[in-house]
């Protein structure tokens, strides 16, 4: 940050996005207050989308799609997992319910709001935590919702994919619901890059630091065409499904290196 602190565009492009995040995370919270918990689903889904759409743009974060999530109903994405700003990214497409570490309830700020917009947080580490979530998932997808994972179970650097961890595919089985892989690139100045990746002993201020100082920072998001799996379940099932989507997001991920 030293070495950031001698380039005075870097500086300014920080305090001015910064500033702009943090009246736009203000307006948030009104928004969450006055007008999301009284409003009827699809309102609150065009609210979360344009919010986060809004958010991107504050943070300098351009975002290409190539495919799309199911239109309306139920479904499972299944994405790699790189950045604060995924949930994001996904969010300013189709409004999406996310399957969340519970520490996230402990950012600044953000955290509350990514706990108003219904995320079920999930303690790590702890097997009986598991069925909790699954009901919660459940739950949702009677409800029409989408629902975002994230089973690598942690951030990468986004230019590879770690193992999947499959336990939370099984609601989406018992459900009967679609299932999507979708590949996350994160590019600087049109190259492949880390630099966004959120990642190790990391904090979040130094990664906003990079990221929002940063000029050219952009991302793909590639949804790949939806699967439906079989009515069965058990942990043959869920293995196979989680292997089938991480070697399609891996293929993307690995040959667009």
């Amino acid at each position: 940050m030293l070495r950031g602190l001698r380039s005075v565009p870097h500086f300014l492009r920080f305090t001015l996005r910064a500033a702009a995040v943090l009246c736009w995370i203000a307006l948030g919270f009104v928004l969450m207050v006055a007008v999301y918990m009284w409003v009827s689903q699809s309102h609150r889904d065009w609210l979360n989308r344009w919010w986060s759409r809004c958010l991107l743009r504050c943070c300098g974060i351009r975002v290409s799609v190539n495919g799309q999530p199911p239109a309306s109903g139920a479904a499972l994405l299944i994405a790699n997992h790189v950045s604060w700003a995924d949930i994001f990214v996904l969010n300013s497409v189709r409004a999406t319910v996310f399957v969340g570490k519970s520490e996230l309830r402990q950012w600044p700020l953000l955290g509350w709001l990514i706990a108003g917009v219904g995320t079920v947080f999930i303690e790590r580490g702890n097997r009986r935590a598991v069925n909790g979530v699954g009901a919660a998932m459940v739950e949702r997808f009677d409800q029409g919702l989408l629902i975002g994972l994230f089973p690598e179970g942690t951030t990468s650097d986004g230019l590879d994919l770690l193992p999947f961890h499959p336990a939370l595919f099984e609601p989406a089985l018992r459900a009967g619901v679609p299932v999507q892989a979708i590949a996350l690139r994160y590019l600087h100045q049109g190259r492949r890059s880390a630099l966004p990746a959120y990642v190790g002993d990391q904090s979040l201020l130094a990664n906003a630091w990079l990221v929002l100082g940063s000029r050219g920072v952009s991302v793909k998001v590639d949804y790949l065409p939806p699967v439906m799996p079989t009515e069965s379940s058990g942990t043959d099932h869920r293995n196979a499904l989680s292997s089938a989507m991480h070697r399609a997001i891996r293929r993307l991920l690995v040959l667009s290196h």
